[in-house]
């Protein structure tokens, strides 16, 4: 009966695996990138209500600026280790002597004024905590908790969400939190599901 059932799971993890390499995905992913596509299937759009996750993409987002986002997903499990597992209390405390350890750092990327922000974001997203519960309360509240779906697969880079979300981030006190970096922000988080129509996620 055991070899029964583990011949069962090992078929279905089979019948998976071709599945999802059967189905079509968005037309941003390099189907070469392992990194990529486990991104794209297991989290990109996926609705996040936790502000552990939050706050980690919102500080790997404004890393990305200028950059491509495979770059920052290759450093990612470097920028845990060196941010302290995004541990937003931890950073918020960062001083002189953190900031020169992380500017030393080779496997993250470099940016003194990005470190700046980081901290700086990090106050922030506390004070917001404070004020609404949770950040989670807050970033959602812009959509009263609802999830704006892709419908034509126009590209945008942002919107009036965005711009909205922005300038009261940036009214706080947040850097780095342009609407464009907003924008990829929604994206990653799920509160804008901007899945291809014909992508099998979407």
């Amino acid at each position: 009966m055991k070899i029964i059932l583990y011949n069962l799971k090992k078929l279905n993890s089979l019948l998976y695996f071709v599945i999802i390499n059967i189905m079509k995905r968005c037309s941003w992913v390099d189907e070469n990138s392992e990194i990529y596509i486990k991104y794209h299937d297991e989290e990109w759009g996926m609705p996040k209500y936790d502000d552990h996750e939050l706050f980690e993409l919102l500080v790997l987002e404004s890393f990305q600026a200028g950059l491509s986002w495979l770059t920052v997903l290759k450093k990612r499990e470097d920028f845990r280790i060196a941010f302290d597992n995004f541990d937003v209390k931890k950073i918020a405390l960062y001083g002189d002597n953190k900031v020169n350890e992380l500017l030393d750092n080779e496997k993250i990327i470099r940016s003194r004024g990005k470190i700046s922000a980081a901290i700086n974001n990090a106050k922030i997203f506390i004070d917001i905590q404070k004020e609404f519960g949770s950040f989670s309360n807050y970033i959602w509240g812009f959509t009263s908790g609802k999830i704006i779906k892709n419908k034509d697969d126009k590209f945008n880079v942002s919107t009036p969400l965005s711009d909205k979300i922005s300038k009261d981030l940036k009214k706080r006190g947040m850097k780095y939190v342009g609407t464009v970096i907003i924008y990829s922000y929604l994206q990653s988080v799920g509160i804008v599901n901007d899945h291809d129509t014909k992508c099998f996620r979407y």
